[in-house]
């Protein structure tokens, strides 16, 4: 990406002008284009109330589209909007037909609640959740095929982990995962937007991420990956009539789902939600995803370098393929959540999780920023 297109794109990012803001792995700012989008389609139906509804649902297919685009998705009806990554990972847990008691299901330990809690509620059916420990800010790819047994029918891993930073190698997983008939579900939260990302490449069978991380778009709103392999094995939670086939026929009642991953989506969408991650979608595929991946990439090493010159112990692998959009530390004199409020207060946001000092820019930051993050932490 050359320098006139990074600050044309970087533009499109208000927070620039008060903060160096460095906290995408939590709650990204929405650019101009998504929130311009937004306030146009509230003030339309403000003035014509549902005479543009259908208008609004053309929207929604163009936005699946893109988010198929940057999935790697074959086709967009493998693409469903969801609430948020909760909702998405539920959907699969409780919806897979095939649980038996005595079944497993294989994740990681320090992987956030939303990827966590779904699994463990399959206890109620007899399923074990397995966790495998956090070594060395990693998750052991070695450790984690090496649990799988007959009885396996799911592997449930965040792509990235949030309090590590730690990337694993989806592609090899995938293909053990293929081998032997087990399902592999992605929590992709902490690395679509920021990384690249294909689907069908890696072997993901179902794929989960809220918008307001890298995605830079709102709460509220997430997407719902399930290839056209899998998808008869799960059966819809929830059911209405956006799920339906023949979405309109309100008046002739019977359950015909609708195709691919639609059949997820039971009613009335967040058609705001939407129209601003659609926007959102635009930036990142107009930036292009291999120079979104390597600005990030580079930014987050140079975060890392700075840090552990500073004397803070880097948690994060900088082993090739294993580095993200995230970089967490630990100091021995300095706890994370004092340092962040400190930063804060000086315009520099970044966050604490799990008791870790965690940076993490995005495509459009500056190496400019990171070094103002390292000079203010000098001046702590």
């Amino acid at each position: 990406m050359d320098d006139a297109k990074l600050e044309q794109l970087r533009a499109e990012f208000p927070v620039t002008e008060r903060y160096a803001y460095l906290n995408h792995a939590a709650v990204a700012p929405m650019p101009r284009r998504a929130t311009q989008r937004m306030a146009a389609m509230a003030e339309d139906v403000s003035r014509t109330g549902d005479q543009h509804w259908a208008d609004r649902n053309k929207e929604t297919e163009r936005v699946r589209a893109l988010a198929a685009q940057l999935l790697g998705a074959r086709d967009p009806r493998e693409v469903s909007f969801c609430e948020n990554t909760s909702t998405g990972l539920s959907a699969i847990a409780e919806g897979f037909v095939d649980w038996q008691p005595g079944d497993n299901v294989i994740g990681a330990c320090l992987d956030f609640p939303s990827n966590v809690y779904p699994w463990m509620r399959l206890a109620d059916h007899g399923v074990e959740y397995r966790q495998i420990e956090e070594r060395d800010g990693r998750i052991d790819d070695d450790e984690l095929l090496s649990r799988i047994d007959d009885r396996t029918r799911m592997l449930a891993l965040s792509w990235v982990q949030y309090a590590s930073g730690y990337r694993c190698d989806l592609a090899r997983i995938g293909r053990a995962c293929r081998e032997r008939g087990i399902l592999l579900v992605v929590d992709v939260i902490q690395g679509l937007g920021a990384l690249e990302l294909d689907v069908e490449r890696d072997l993901i069978d179902a794929a989960v991420a809220s918008a307001h991380k890298w995605l830079l778009g709102p709460e509220g709103i997430g997407l719902l990956y399930v290839s056209d392999r899998i998808v008869e094995r799960l059966r819809p939670t929830r059911s209405g009539w956006r799920s339906m086939r023949d979405q309109l026929g309100w008046t002739e009642f019977h359950v015909d789902f609708n195709e691919g991953a639609k059949r997820f989506e039971s009613g009335t969408l967040n058609a705001y939600g939407i129209t601003a991650l659609g926007a959102s979608l635009e930036i990142l595929l107009e930036a292009g995803m291999d120079e979104v991946e390597r600005r990030v990439l580079s930014l987050t090493q140079r975060a890392a370098a700075g840090l552990a010159e500073r004397g803070w112990q880097v948690i994060s692998s900088r082993a090739e393929g294993e580095t993200s959009g995230i970089v967490t530390a630990v100091h021995p004199d300095h706890s994370a959540g004092e340092t962040v409020r400190k930063l804060a207060e000086r315009g520099v946001i970044v966050a604490d999780r799990a008791g870790r000092f965690r940076v993490s820019p995005h495509f459009y930051n500056s190496e400019e920023e990171v070094d103002r993050m390292l000079a203010e932490l000098d001046a702590l």
